[in-house]
């Protein structure tokens, strides 16, 4: 049987593949997750999120209930053997709207986030399904899956009936199935990169009814100790994990012995008063896969990178492709853009994802170092270096975490201007104040497609009706951006507040502004806002028009539908290739007014989601985030 209508297949219902899921369903396009394993798995792996992943939680709208549950505003720290502090990292202001530091439990996100699902009947999930095979042809992925009793979760080979096989038909298929990826390993794409010898046993803890054994332990702390380096980890919900690294001699199995966990544990906690939710022992490494992209097959998450724990950025790395990942395939599915735009995901993400590792493992020498002698210098230098005016604030303001800014030339949007230049950065978000005084976030102004902002400006003024009809078309919002106190008055009519479509706010703290000025950006300027935040380009007043231009270019296939992709090539064309004007041949939607055809399967709201069984995506062995498989190439493609 094969059932033909999805839009987008995505496999593995682990954070990458729910955070997707969420964000296509919002955007309403239709969406069919298949997930291998039965049961949830229920344990956590990992433990933090920036502010950076809040704001795409708050984008798939379900940020504020995520963050309900977790501990914010932690302070990091390196410490000495003895509990000296050598360093903290501590930062409580709101770049981006949301706390920089968040310790979860990771069941809890991924509770919340499989139950915003329940929001989209264009939304099915499907667990204990196994994909069997895929095949790729000019207008879709044909995908075979089949009931699958699971594999234990990395522990047993997958128990699959090929008696239930199953076919379904979608336009794009994504792999988010983590480091064991079956997507990857049928596309016959590797992982690049170098495996570290160190084991480590992670203790998960709970504290038992009526206890409190974890007061004392507020903060996240890396224990630097040559004898016996530990990383200690606060976690909501009366959760905490501690990892210790083994020495050569010791054994797995007598490491993850209950006497072995209790003595270890007993250096910190009354073991009485808490329970041993999950111990094992588990190696890393630090790969990024050669390639992310063939045709309309993409892997994301844990299946295209995987970063050591040692900042926590594995999960969040994820959860940022899934953002770049869905608005392109929105552009494509709902407004015809050109498949070459996914080119740009890799080009895009690759860069930031290996700068996360290459952090991640810098960290990690850092805080297991072994030799005395080296441990000491670390501590002096360390002990040093925040004492120092600049570099102390460096590090207690965590200024070495690789930026949210594309690289040039590697991007979609317009080339940056300067050094300082707001191109292909992400726009902060400040709180802002509506025309009747309320306070919201500035993602909240902006929606969930493009966004034009004028600085003062209304930035439909100086379009021309094709001009603004091309941008309606694309799902833009405009928004009116004052400074404070630099709302116009008295002027009736000036500001339609009736269009949807249409928003205005006042920047009362300044941070908007100031962000837009630092960027080179005046009065009277206007700037195009991405549907992820990054900014596509900015122009001085009277040159608007030349933002829809360069989004009609860069977007579409002027003239044309967009180029069929390529099944088997490389999946970044050479820069000098040309979009082609050919009209898609798989377009069946109506054509936008930038002259494509839109590659649509039928609608979102045609389809019934219908019971299913449901689970979360943790095949890589049960290990902590990050645990795994290191280090890609740092070319981008």
């Amino acid at each position: 049987m094969t059932d033909t209508g999805y839009d987008v297949v995505i496999v593995g219902l682990g954070p990458t593949g729910l955070t997707l899921a969420n964000l296509l369903g919002r955007r309403g396009t239709s969406v069919l997750v298949l997930e291998r394993e039965p049961d949830f798995y229920g344990m956590a792996r990992a433990v933090y999120t920036d502010d950076e992943g809040l704001r795409i939680f708050q984008t798939a709208g379900a940020a504020d209930e995520l963050a309900a549950d977790m501990n914010a505003d932690s302070v990091v720290q390196w410490v000495r053997g003895d509990g000296r502090i050598l360093a903290q990292f501590q930062r409580t202001d709101r770049p981006l709207g949301w706390p920089i530091v968040n310790f979860l439990y990771q069941p809890y996100l991924e509770n919340t986030l499989e139950r915003a699902l329940d929001r989209y009947p264009h939304v099915t999930v499907l667990r204990g399904r196994e994909v069997l095979d895929f095949d790729q042809d000019a207008d879709g992925v044909t995908v075979e899956h089949a009931r699958c009793h699971g594999t234990g979760y990395g522990k047993n080979p997958p128990d699959t009936d090929r008696q239930t096989a199953e076919s379904v038909r979608a336009r794009f298929l994504i792999g988010c199935d983590g480091g064991r990826s079956v997507v990857r390993t049928a596309l016959g794409i590797d992982m690049s990169g170098t495996s570290f010898p160190e084991r480590w046993l992670v203790v998960d803890l709970k504290a038992r009814e009526g206890a409190n054994p974890f007061a004392h332990l507020p903060y996240f702390d890396f224990v630097c100790d040559p004898a016996l380096p530990i990383v200690s980890c606060p976690q909501p919900g009366g959760h905490h994990r501690f990892e210790f690294m083994l020495t050569d001699s010791q054994t797995k199995e007598d490491m993850e012995s209950p006497d072995t966990v209790r003595r270890h544990i007993s250096r910190f906690v009354d073991p009485d008063r808490v329970e041993v939710v999950r111990n094992l022992v588990y190696t890393f490494n630090a790969v990024v896969a050669d390639r992310w992209r063939d045709g309309r097959v993409l892997i994301a998450g844990d299946a295209a990178h995987m970063t050591p724990q040692f900042i926590g950025q594995g999960m969040n790395s994820g959860v940022r492709d899934a953002d770049n990942l869905s608005w392109k395939l929105t552009a494509i599915l709902e407004h015809g853009a050109d498949h070459r735009i996914l080119d740009t995901y890799e080009t895009e993400r690759r860069p930031h994802a290996k700068a996360m590792i290459d952090l991640s493992v810098l960290n990690k020498h850092l805080v297991s170092l072994g030799n005395p002698f080296l441990a000491a210098v670390r501590d002096i230098g360390l002990a040093t270096a925040v004492r120092l005016p600049v570099v102390g604030g460096w590090i207690r303001a965590a200024r070495m975490k690789p930026t949210p800014r594309f690289r040039r030339g590697a991007y979609l949007g317009l080339p940056r201007r300067g050094w300082r230049g707001n191109e292909g950065t992400l726009a902060p978000q400040p709180m802002a104040r509506t025309h009747d005084g309320r306070a919201i976030r500035f993602d909240e102004a902006l929606g969930l497609g493009f966004s034009l902002l004028g600085y003062g400006v209304d930035p439909r003024a100086e379009l021309s009706a094709d001009e603004l009809a091309a941008l309606r078309a694309v799902g833009t919002r405009f928004v009116m951006a004052f400074p404070r106190g630099g709302r116009p008055q008295g002027h009736p009519g000036e500001w339609n507040r009736e269009d949807e479509n249409v928003a205005d706010i006042e920047d009362h703290t300044g941070a908007l502004m100031r962000w837009l000025a630092k960027g080179g950006a005046r009065h009277g300027s206007v700037t195009l806002l991405r549907p992820d935040r990054f900014v596509f380009g900015t122009v001085e007043q009277g040159r608007a028009g030349e933002l829809v231009a360069a989004l009609r270019t860069q977007l579409f296939a002027v003239g044309g539908g967009p180029a069929e992709p390529p099944v088997t090539e490389p999946d970044v064309p050479p820069e000098d290739s040309p979009i082609r004007e050919s009209a898609y041949s798989g377009g069946s939607g109506p054509r936008n007014p930038l002259g494509a055809a839109a590659d649509r399967s039928p609608r979102a709201s045609q389809r019934t989601r219908p019971e299913s069984v449901r689970r979360n995506d943790m095949d890589s062995a049960h290990a902590p985030d990050g645990a795994g498989v290191l280090l890609g190439s740092e070319e981008s493609r």
